[in-house]
C-alpha cells in the first residue's frame, strides 16, 4: 500500500512539474508559484473541513512527539528554500545540471531513516540504488559539459531543502499527514505573498490557463499528502525513495507532449527507474 501510494505521489509531482515549468517560462515562477500555493492550501483547508478531523472528538496531535504543527511548518520552510535554490539554478541555464542532482533529495530522509533503525533486505537495497539512479539519469544529466560551481552549489541548495522538507513531512504524518499537508501550503503562501508585495509581480493569467493552475495546486498537494500517508504504511526509507521518480513522469510528459527529444541517458534512467521499483516492490 505504502509503495503503489508513493508511486502515485510521484505520478502527481511529475505532472505539476511539467504544466508548472510551462507556465514558468511564460510568467515569473514566484507569480505561479504563489498561485499554485494558495489553490493548494485552499484545496487542503477543504478536505480539512469536509473530513471533521481537526474538530472530531479525538483531533491529531499538534505540538507533541510526531506532532504535525512544528514539523509542517519547518517542512514548509525547507521546502520552500527548496524551491528558491532550484529556481535559481534552472536560470543559470544549466537544467542538465540542476535537475538531477536536486532530484537526489531522497538521499536525506532515506539516510535518516537507516540511522534511525529501519533494515532494507539485499534486494530492496540493490532497489533503491537503481532507482535513485534511474531518477538521476531521467532529469537529462549533461554529463559532458564543464561545470560551474554555482550550478551545483544552487543545486545541492534544493535537494539539501527538498531532502528536509520530506524528512519532517513524514515525521508531521505520524500524527496526520492531512494537517502536515495545511501547515507546510500555511507557511509557503505566507512567504509567497511577502515576495509577491516585495517585487509587486501578481501577473495576469488568462482565463484559460485557470484549470491548469488549479490542476497544478490540487496536485502539488496531493503529492505531498499521498507521500505523508504512504510513510504510515511502509519504510519511509523505500516510500521517499519511491516517491522522488517524478523526473521520469516529466520526462515522458515533455516526450509525449512537447515532443521534446529524450538524450540517450534519459532512456536509461527511465529503465533503472523501472527496474527498482520492479526491485522494491517484488522484496
Amino acid at each position: 500500500m505504502g509503495s503503489l501510494l508513493a508511486l502515485l505521489s510521484s505520478a502527481l509531482w511529475g505532472a505539476a512539474d511539467f504544466f508548472g515549468g510551462k507556465l514558468s517560462k511564460k510568467y515569473a515562477p514566484i507569480v505561479v508559484l504563489g498561485m499554485t500555493q494558495a489553490i493548494g492550501l485552499l484545496f487542503g483547508i477543504t478536505l480539512v473541513l469536509l473530513s471533521g478531523e481537526l474538530f472530531g472528538s479525538n483531533p491529531p496531535n499538534a505540538f507533541g512527539d510526531g506532532g504535525y504543527f512544528f514539523a509542517g511548518a519547518i517542512a514548509g520552510v525547507m521546502g520552500y528554500i527548496g524551491l528558491i535554490c532550484l529556481y535559481a539554478g534552472l536560470s543559470t541555464g544549466r537544467m542538465g545540471v540542476v535537475s538531477p542532482i536536486s532530484a537526489l533529495s531522497a538521499v536525506i530522509p532515506l539516510t535518516v531513516a537507516l540511522v534511525s533503525g529501519e533494515v532494507l533486505t539485499r534486494n530492496q537495497g540493490i532497489g533503491v540504488v537503481i532507482a535513485l539512479a534511474g531518477a538521476f539519469c531521467a532529469s537529462g544529466p549533461e554529463l559532458s559539459q564543464g561545470l560551474s560551481p554555482k550550478p551545483i552549489l544552487l543545486a545541492l541548495g534544493a535537494a539539501a531543502g527538498f531532502g528536509t522538507a520530506l524528512t519532517f513531512m513524514s515525521i508531521g504524518s505520524e500524527s496526520s499527514a492531512l494537517m502536515t499537508m495545511v501547515m507546510m501550503r500555511a507557511t509557503t503562501f505566507i512567504f509567497t505573498i511577502a515576495l509577491v508585495i516585495k517585487f509587486r509581480n501578481v501577473g495576469k493569467f488568462e482565463k484559460s490557463e485557470i484549470p491548469v493552475l488549479v490542476f497544478i495546486g490540487v496536485s502539488d498537494f496531493l503529492a505531498n499528502l499521498l507521500l505523508g500517508a504512504a510513510t504510515n504504511f511502509g519504510l519511509v526509507s523505500l516510500v521517499m525513495v519511491l516517491g522522488s521518480l517524478y523526473p521520469v513522469v516529466t520526462a515522458l510528459m515533455a516526450f509525449k507532449f512537447l515532443n521534446e527529444r529524450l538524450h540517450r541517458v534519459q532512456y536509461v534512467g527511465i529503465a533503472l527507474a523501472v527496474a527498482g521499483v520492479a526491485l522494491i516492490s517484488a522484496s
